[in-house]
């Protein structure tokens, strides 16, 4: 199989909200939910030459988990050499209002 850009869908709120509530009941409170990360950092990933998408790894720094962004070209390998991201805000502490994805 080869990328194209089209890979993953899109799914309703109804089915997201089951799945991040789920998530959130295998955890302790306090415990990060969500990492944001910025448009301008996630176009420069999406416009490297050769990119078709973002993969993410979970990672974990300082027992602290977090992931790793990096670009993916059409024959599923990481483009390792270019932009790669981490430290997005997380959640908590910068977290939106109460909400079905993430109360």
């Amino acid at each position: 199989m080869s990328f194209n850009g089209t890979e993953s869908k899109k799914v309703s709120l109804a089915d997201a909200s089951v799945w991040t509530s789920n998530y959130r009941r295998t955890i302790s409170q306090g415990e990060i939910i969500a990492h944001f990360f910025g448009k301008e950092q996630l176009n420069d990933i999406l416009s490297q030459s050769g990119c078709m998408g973002i993969r993410m790894y979970h990672g974990l720094d300082n027992g602290k988990k977090n992931l790793v962004l990096v670009g993916t070209d059409s024959d599923e390998n990481d483009l390792v050499n270019g932009v790669i991201l981490e430290n997005a805000i997380t959640c908590p502490t910068n977290c939106s209002s109460k909400n079905s994805l993430n109360s």
